[in-house]
């Protein structure tokens, strides 16, 4: 349920990121939305675990592990650029399509420490309908 209602919020992220883009920038909407998604995440964490320990041990991890703020940035600053250009539904698939191909990587490779998952003929046959998905969408 939880990956539904953030499957919504995305797809109205998009949206709102690229109207939001053309007003103020790309770079400037994205780094507007990052520093509130940060405000409201710091206030969530200091009220569920009554202080920043949690986050502050994440500096004695891996540095490798910190990429995900890189790849956050990555998609919230190619969001708003890309749906103001190609629609809200083309980036979406896209996203997507993008999304799924590189989970089938992670995991037939069991990259980033997770379980190797096999590369079965049926999803071959969905990541190849999806990437023909992808495609259809970019027709208007």
């Amino acid at each position: 349920m939880l990956s539904l209602v953030a499957g919504l919020a995305g797809s109205i992220q998009v949206a709102i990121s690229g109207a939001f883009g053309r007003r103020i920038g790309v770079l400037e909407a994205t780094a507007f939305g990052s520093i509130g998604a940060a405000l409201i995440v710091c206030a969530a964490v200091l009220v569920v675990r009554q202080g920043f320990g949690g986050v502050a041990s994440g500096l004695r991890e891996p540095p490798w592990l910190w990429l995900n703020g890189a790849m956050g940035a990555i998609v919230v600053t190619t969001i708003t650029f890309t749906a103001p250009r190609i629609g809200t539904f083309a980036t979406i698939g896209l996203l997507i399509a993008g999304q799924l191909a590189m989970g089938v990587l992670i995991d037939a490779f069991g990259l980033f420490g997770l379980e190797r998952i096999p590369v079965t003929p049926a999803r071959v046959v969905g990541l190849a309908l999806l990437a023909a998905g992808a495609l259809l969408v970019l027709k208007r």
